[in-house]
């Protein structure tokens, strides 16, 4: 009914012209908000308050009222949701955002080339006079190692937000059986729990534009029918609730409960729960649906929920352990039972989808092993999904329900990512202030302060959790954080041996013209990831012993830059490079572009309809005929050699990263291309 009525309204608003992002807001509701609005599932039940009094719950309101307004409202709709990479949010936006604008990347900073540009041209594109922290940053390695990372840290904390939202959000919707039936066992809602969440899991494939479409009903009836429940809550128990929201309530709630109130915000601070996700999933959606959603319908609902909630236990203080359940009038319990469970499975969503984006943005960057990446809609580059990780979600979801088996414990990790990941931001975006918008210094000082304060006075109160159950969001962090490192520092080692041993163009002559060397006939595309006017060892390794080059090579470079995207005018360019039939070719995409060689003509037709406007005439004749006697990738895969006078630290981490190296999914594969064309040259490079 509530979907019907909302639909109806969309579409007459569209006859009348009014913009799309109306419609789009309604879809952000199944995606976007499912963790921000489902919190009242399980913010009391967190907090383990004893002999709660009334001027306890008006205090807990007033700072859960607050920290909406402050952090939801004014910090991520208002402020953040502006520092986007061309669509794209998150901590890895940011990073992203921040490296074009100054050279503070630990990898090279990336632009796009012309043909008249040379390639030794690494420097971001600035503009202005730098300022002294900019400059500080780009002097300082140790300052540049710790900006990426807090980036790194960011996006791990997210990604175990994505393991424990689904957790406790499902399982605190389903332990509304144990009210009405007693008798059902933990193990059973523990179960049943963990069900709902593969079902979810699987549905991952078809597409956040499909999920959403079926979702957005579903929070749509949520988010309408817990503040009219709300409503009624403060109207029968506690009318006067909103003088809660005067500050002073929250002065006198720590003076008389002091350190007693500083440990319970570790169970208000969930209150925001996925606030993150909501900046993470901008790339699904637009920033514009993202607010009108989030002030028409998500921040009321819960400022009405919350204050029913609260309304409701001052007079019923001993009811804080289902604080949700216990406010829902009888008659309406198991409608509101089942929306609740399907909310929560939504609330899932919103974290799933974010982790997607940015385990695409660091693989795309070369900041974690390759996964599988597919784009699940033809219209949005940001929808995508992941297998190798949807899965592992599944498996660390379905985990930490049964090893936890109690929404109180899962809170106590859940309160740890949540405010760490917004001390990342806030931290992350008042650089984007400094450096790229250039706001006054005074201006910047009104945010930072007060929510490195507030979210300081946060962190402060989850760390004491650790042991009880926030080690595991800590644990999963360190780990990714392992894996990432493990793999940056191997592409490092990979790229300072090449730099070594580098083939330049004189030198690519001069094998060329050995005795015994040939140009036999064919297309050959040559992989090379260097940008920088010379070739791979691997390339002198090549023709050393094969004593032979084809008569065309194209020596070819995906260039995954730090932009979201890149326009298609400006994707493949490509140069002579001295010897007859020898180009250079480097094919340019940010990290939310897909890579599709499969459509119009393959990547072959690609880089010859570019050579055939570059060259022209008997040249471009020249290159279809070589395109006509047969096709051949070549790529080549060097592995470390690991001597006895390696150091013990490279023999760990170059060992690891040959192990993920092994591991990890092949660049070819992912471009289409057929397995008969494609030849493989093994090198080992000195450790």
């Amino acid at each position: 009914m509530v979907d019907s009525i909302f639909c109806t309204m969309l579409l007459l608003l569209q006859k009348k012209g009014v913009s799309q992002d109306l419609i789009l807001a309604y879809k952000t509701l199944g995606v976007v908000f499912g963790g921000l609005v489902t919190s009242p599932l399980y913010v009391y039940p967190s907090m383990n308050l004893t002999n709660p009094t009334e001027e306890d719950y008006l205090g807990i309101y007033s700072i859960m009222f607050w920290t909406l307004t402050l952090i939801g409202f004014v910090k991520y709709i208002c402020i953040a949701l502006n520092a986007d990479d061309h669509g794209e949010g998150g901590t890895f936006a940011m990073y992203s955002l921040l490296c074009q604008h100054a050279n503070i990347g630990i990898l090279p900073s990336k632009k796009i080339y012309t043909e008249e540009e040379s390639l030794t041209s690494t420097q971001p594109v600035v503009a202005g006079r730098p300022g002294r922290l900019r400059r500080f940053i780009e002097r300082s390695i140790i300052a540049r190692r710790l900006l990426l990372l807090t980036a790194i840290l960011g996006m791990c904390m997210l990604i175990g937000d994505g393991i424990l939202t689904p957790a406790i959000s499902v399982l605190s919707a389903i332990d509304g059986l144990r009210g009405p039936f007693p008798s059902v066992s933990k193990p059973a809602v523990e179960g049943l729990s963990a069900a709902i969440l593969v079902g979810l899991f699987l549905l991952q494939k078809y597409g956040t534009s499909r999920v959403s479409f079926m979702f957005s009903p579903i929070m749509a009836a949520w988010t309408f029918t817990t503040p009219v429940i709300g409503v009624y809550s403060i109207w029968r128990y506690y009318p006067g609730i909103f003088k809660a929201m005067s500050p002073h309530y929250i002065v006198r709630f720590f003076v008389t409960n002091q350190t007693r109130g500083w440990q319970l915000l570790g169970g208000t601070v969930l209150c925001i729960t996925g606030a993150e996700a909501m900046f993470a999933d901008l790339g699904h959606f637009s920033k514009r649906s993202i607010q009108i959603a989030f002030l028409s319908s998500i921040y009321p609902s819960l400022v009405l929920t919350y204050a029913g909630q609260t309304a409701y236990l001052i007079n019923n203080v001993d009811d804080f352990s289902d604080g949700f359940y216990k406010f829902v009038p009888r008659p309406v319990y198991w409608p509101m039972f089942v929306i609740a469970t399907l909310a929560a499975i939504v609330a899932s969503q919103s974290l799933i989808s974010a982790t997607f984006s940015v385990i695409k943005q660091s693989v795309a960057l070369d900041y974690f092993p390759r996964v599988k990446v597919v784009h699940t809609s033809k219209s949005k580059e940001g929808e995508v999904y992941s297998p190798e990780t949807n899965y592992m979600l599944m498996l660390l979801c379905v985990g930490v329900i049964l090893g936890f088996g109690d929404g109180k414990d899962i809170g106590n990790a859940f309160g740890v990512v949540v405010i760490l990941v917004m001390l990342i931001t806030t931290i992350l975006l008042t650089l984007v202030m400094l450096i790229i918008w250039g706001t006054h210094a005074v201006l910047v000082a009104l945010y930072f302060v007060p929510f490195l304060l507030l979210e300081g006075t946060y962190v402060s109160a989850v760390c004491a959790k650790i042991l009880r159950g926030g080690w595991v969001p800590f644990a999963v962090s360190v780990a990714l954080a392992v894996v990432m490192f493990g793999w940056y520092y191997g592409r490092q080692r990979k790229t300072e041996y090449e730099a070594a041993n580098k083939v330049t163009l004189e030198r690519l002559g001069e094998l060329l013209s050995a005795p015994g060397v040939h140009r036999v006939p064919g297309l050959c595309f040559f992989y090379s990831n260097r940008q920088d006017g010379w070739l791979t060892p691997v390339l002198a390794h090549y023709i050393r012993n094969m004593r032979s080059l084809h008569e065309v090579t194209v020596f070819l470079t995906l260039r995954y830059l730090l932009v979201a995207r890149v326009d298609v005018k400006d994707r493949v360019a490509v140069r002579r490079l001295g010897p007859s039939g020898v180009y250079g070719c480097t094919i340019h995409y940010g990290y939310a572009d897909a890579i599709d060689f499969e459509e119009e003509d393959g990547l072959a037709g690609q880089v010859v309809g570019a050579l055939r406007e570059h060259v022209g005439g008997e040249e471009a004749a020249r290159v279809e005929a070589a395109r006509a006697a047969g096709v051949v990738h070549v790529r080549g895969k060097m592995r470390f050699h690991v001597g006895k006078d390696t150091r013990l630290f490279d023999r760990l981490l170059l060992g690891f990263y040959e192990f993920l190296h092994s591991t990890c999914r092949s660049a070819l594969p992912a471009l289409g291309i057929p397995l008969q064309q494609r030849v493989e040259i093994g090198m080992l490079y000195k450790a």
